[in-house]
């Protein structure tokens, strides 16, 4: 894509760039909806959409050529905004499902699966979306997009994929009334996790929590 492109006067629907923008905007937007508690119940089936969407972005971003930014040092953004208040209304709000396992990179060969959060991960996913808005309503187009691109690639790519694979397996265990056993003290704090501690919880709290809004009846 060339700069003449991503810097257009006027923006243009079709154009690449404004529809990338459209998807982070539309996705910060309805994230920070969904962390204002109104719906709880329905909080897993709305991030499993918002990420899924998101991360249809992201495979653009990965897809398309490398975007080189305009000037060889980035743009003083200043401080960046704190994302700890949303980190903890998601941590409230999925406390009993936050904790989650994941394999850092699926091609390291006998890598031992992690705790992660899901609470850490959707904040560490808006800190890089909001550094590239940043970017684009500044006015610096390329340097907003070749941002989005990078960390999609070093950063929230992999950890939408994995926050992505935790909430539908979620709503998989609740629709195919499969509950999981109950979490036995498993925590971010485990640094390696062996067959017992990969077991998670949800069992009776998705069924209670989760499969109303999906108009799920819970099996008795």
């Amino acid at each position: 894509m060339s700069d003449a492109t991503l810097h257009a006067a006027a923006p243009d629907p079709d154009d690449f760039a404004v529809q990338i923008a459209d998807q982070v905007e539309s996705f910060l937007v309805a994230v920070f909806e969904v962390a204002k508690g109104e719906d709880p119940d329905s909080a897993v089936p709305f991030l499993l959409l918002e990420v899924s969407q998101l991360l249809l972005a992201g495979g653009r971003l990965g897809a398309h050529e490398d975007i080189l930014p305009d000037e060889r040092y980035e743009p003083d953004l200043g401080p960046e905004p704190d994302v700890d208040e949303i980190r903890e209304r998601f941590a409230v709000m999925l406390e009993p499902i936050d904790v989650y396992s994941e394999v850092f990179d699926p091609y390291e060969p006998r890598k031992a699966p992690v705790p992660a959060r899901i609470s850490d991960d959707l904040a560490d996913v808006i800190t890089d979306l909001r550094h590239g808005m940043a970017h684009y309503r500044a006015g610096r187009t390329t340097e907003a997009m070749w941002w989005w691109q990078f960390s999609y690639f070093s950063n929230w790519g992999s950890t939408a994929s994995a926050t992505l694979r935790a909430l539908q397996s979620l709503v998989a265990h609740v629709r195919l009334n499969q509950p999981l056993p109950e979490l036995d003290g498993l925590d971010t704090d485990v640094s390696v996790m062996g067959d017992e501690t990969l077991e998670f919880e949800a069992g009776a709290v998705m069924v209670e929590e989760i499969a109303g809004p999906l108009g799920i009846r819970p099996v008795k």
